[in-house]
C-alpha cells in the first residue's frame, strides 16, 4: 500500500500520534506525514504510506490555507491559548477596520521570528527542546510569503457567528475588551500563523494570541474531502481501507509528467539520464513526474545540457 491519506487531524494530540495510530490501524511500519500541525491546531494532515514517505517533501512545500481565531488584548509564551499568559490590555476600542487596515503590512514577502515554541533548529537543538528547559535564545527573522489574509468575521467575544470550529468551543466567553476575529490565511510553506497572529496584535498596540487553528488545504488536498482515523479504523476493519489511499501519481498531479515505453523503463530504474519528448515544457530544476500508463515509476529532475535537456531520476519508486 503506497499513497497518501488526507486526514482531518483532531485537537489534543500531536502529529506523530496521529502517524502512529494510522500505523496500527493499517499494520504498516513505513508511515510518516507531511507538514506538521500542534496538538492544539485541527484539519488537513498528509500521512505518506509506504513509498510514499519518499514524496513527502514536495507535498510539504505547497501552499497552505489556515482558518484561524486570534483573540485580541492577551499575549502569551507560546503566542497561543496553552501558553502562559505574558501581558494583558483592553482591547475594547479596537475596531475592525483598524484591524484591516493593519493586514496589508502582513502580507506577501515579510519576515517572521520563528517562535520558541516552533521546531526550527538553535545550534543543533530544536527551539521547542530550549523552551522546555526555560531558555529564550535570539532567533533570526526569515523571509516568509502571505499571499492573503481574509478577514471573515469579528466580535468582542469568542462565539462568532460562522466559526469554523464549533466542535472546540468550549471555553466560557472572554471579557467584551478582549475582541475575537477569525482569519483565512493562504501563505507559502514556512509560515508561523501564532506568529502572524502575535504580530497583528502588536501592531494595533493591544497584543494578540491564537486562540484557535483549522487547516484547511495544503495543494490541491482539502479539508472537505480528509477523514476522521474512526473512518479509516472501520474501513481497515472492513478491508476496504486501500479505497481510501489517494496514489502518489495523483498526489503529484500538479507535477509535469512524461509518460514512458516499457523499454525504457530499465534505464530509469538505474537512474539514467534520458531525453524527453519534443513538446515537454518544464523550468530547469523542475521535478516531473515518470509514468508508466498510470504508475508513477519515478521523480526527475529537468538539467540542461550542451545537447539540450534531460530528466535525471531523482526519486526512483521501482
Amino acid at each position: 500500500m503506497d499513497g497518501v491519506l488526507n486526514i482531518d487531524k483532531p485537537a489534543g494530540i500531536t502529529s506523530h500520534d496521529v502517524v502512529s495510530r494510522v500505523r496500527r490501524i493499517l499494520k504498516i511500519k513505513r508511515v510518516g506525514h507531511a507538514g506538521t500541525l500542534d496538538p492544539m491546531a485541527t484539519g488537513v494532515l498528509l500521512v505518506c504510506i509506504g513509498h510514499a514517505t519518499r514524496i513527502a517533501e514536495y507535498l510539504v512545500d505547497a501552499e497552505k490555507e489556515y482558518e484561524g481565531v486570534i483573540t485580541l488584548g492577551v499575549t502569551t509564551d507560546t503566542q497561543d491559548s496553552t501558553g502562559n499568559i505574558l501581558s494583558e490590555a483592553d482591547a475594547s476600542h479596537i475596531t475592525k477596520e483598524q484591524l484591516l487596515s493593519v493586514l496589508p503590512e502582513f502580507t506577501g514577502r515579510i519576515l517572521q521570528i520563528p517562535p520558541m515554541v516552533s521546531a526550527a533548529h538553535h545550534e543543533g537543538k530544536r527551539l521547542y527542546q530550549l523552551a522546555r528547559e526555560g531558555k529564550v535564545v535570539d532567533r533570526k527573522p526569515r523571509e516568509v510569503e502571505v499571499k492573503q489574509i481574509e478577514l471573515l468575521d469579528f466580535q468582542p467575544t469568542p462565539v462568532v457567528s460562522g466559526n469554523p470550529f464549533p466542535e472546540t468551543q468550549t471555553e466560557q466567553p472572554s471579557p467584551s475588551n478582549r475582541p475575537n476575529a477569525i482569519f483565512r490565511v493562504t501563505c507559502s510553506k514556512g509560515v508561523y500563523i501564532r506568529t502572524l497572529f502575535a504580530d497583528i496584535g502588536a501592531a494595533l498596540g493591544v497584543g494578540a494570541h491564537m486562540s484557535r487553528l483549522r487547516r484547511t488545504r495544503i495543494g490541491r488536498f482539502v479539508i472537505d474531502k480528509s477523514m476522521n482515523l474512526d473512518i479509516l479504523a472501520q474501513a481497515a476493519v472492513e478491508g476496504k481501507a486501500e479505497n481510501l489511499v489517494i496514489t502518489m501519481a495523483e498526489a503529484l498531479a500538479d507535477m509535469p509528467e512524461v509518460i514512458i515505453s516499457p523499454e525504457s523503463l530499465e534505464a530509469v530504474r538505474h537512474g539514467q539520464a534520458f531525453h524527453p519528448p519534443d513538446d515537454f515544457v518544464a523550468g530547469e530544476g523542475e521535478i516531473t513526474r515518470i509514468m508508466l500508463d498510470s504508475d508513477l515509476v519515478a521523480l526527475a529532475r529537468v538539467v540542461k545540457q550542451d545537447e539540450g535537456v534531460v530528466l535525471q531520476p531523482a526519486k526512483v519508486f521501482i
